[in-house]
């Protein structure tokens, strides 16, 4: 009785029924394998509850769709077609977030597979991997300290061109003007340079520099961005 309740409405006589047992079991795998998923990407990482909640779920979600796809081809590129639906409606990620999500569906398609074994062990590796590669802080960039983002604002009347070249050539060992922006109804400029300090602890000697230079208007230094942290 409770096996023609699970059965599809158009199955036929060749079709593969998925028992009870082994649909619950597949999904109790998914939940664990995403658990683990989850929390090891939530240590000394930077999340929302919400994206913790999904890379938890998201392993019984594509486990669930992979088992009722059962080799069904049509069924399948449907699957594929709402999957790049979803990713192409939703804000572009850091790497290390797709990177989560990845681990997270793949785990979902190898227990949605059957492998179960699997299914676990790969999300046990690939945690403990990422939990090493933290540990170690792996791909941080050495001397962090003396990369900045440099915001100088400036009279009209300075060419903006070479204001700051003797300063920058006694503080810097490279600097680059970035971006020029006319503020305050165009009396003044904005000036963002990519700088790399000579020694990090000078940095208030160079800005005490700087604000003679410019007047004593603002001044805004910050840690410099490289953009390789989103995709």
């Amino acid at each position: 009785m409770l096996d023609n309740l699970l059965k599809g409405i158009f199955d036929s006589d060749l079709t593969t029924v998925i028992t009870l047992s082994d649909f619950l079991l597949c999904i109790v795998v998914s939940l664990l394998s995403g658990l683990l998923l989850a929390g090891s990407y939530m240590y000394k990482t930077h999340y929302t509850k919400s994206f913790a909640i999904t890379l938890a779920l998201l392993p019984a979600v594509v486990c669930v769709v992979i088992m009722m796809v059962n080799g069904n081809i049509g069924t399948g590129v449907a699957v594929a077609g709402a999957f790049g639906l979803v990713r192409f409606r939703s804000a572009p990620g850091t790497a290390k977030e797709i990177c989560a999500l990845f681990l997270a569906m793949g785990t979902g398609l190898i227990a949605g597979m059957g492998y179960l074994g699997f299914a676990f062990l790969f999300p046990v590796i690939l945690s403990g991997v990422f939990l090493l590669y933290n540990r170690l802080q792996f791909g941080t960039r050495r001397n962090a300290a003396m990369y900045k983002t440099l915001s100088v604002t400036i009279p009209e009347d300075l060419d903006y061109s070479d204001v700051f070249e003797d300063i920058f050539s006694e503080y810097t060992s490279e600097h680059d003007l970035e971006k020029v922006k006319t503020t305050n109804m165009g009396s003044m400029f904005r000036l963002t340079y990519l700088i790399t300090l000579r020694d990090p602890k000078k940095e208030k000697e160079m800005i005490d520099k700087l604000r003679c230079r410019n007047g004593n208007l603002e001044i805004t230094v910050s840690r410099q961005e490289t953009g390789a942290a989103e995709l």
